[in-house]
């Protein structure tokens, strides 16, 4: 029985430990319409915005290829970039 309550409390702990990074995994509609405006003005197709460790992450198709862009988010600056092309 004790062992029965031990597992509980450890997956209802796990469980609320994930809850802040949820949270945070989406971005606000507002704060999409810059990025995105000069992202589609530079030729990418964005499909999505996403909040990673306090940075913008975007992911995007350019010229066929996906793209996985990290950005600052207050002033909206590229940190990091991953794709098929890289």
């Amino acid at each position: 029985m004790t062992k029965r309550i031990l597992i509980a409390a450890a997956a209802l702990m796990t469980a609320s430990a994930s809850l802040p990074v949820l949270a945070e995994s989406k971005v606000d509609p507002a704060k999409e319409k810059t990025p995105q405006t000069q992202l589609v003005a530079q030729g990418y197709e964005v499909h999505r915005f996403d909040m990673e460790d306090g940075y913008i992450e975007v992911y995007a198709l350019k010229d066929g290829k996906r793209m996985e862009m990290y950005f600052d988010a207050k002033p909206f600056k590229q940190v990091d970039r991953k794709g098929d092309g890289n």
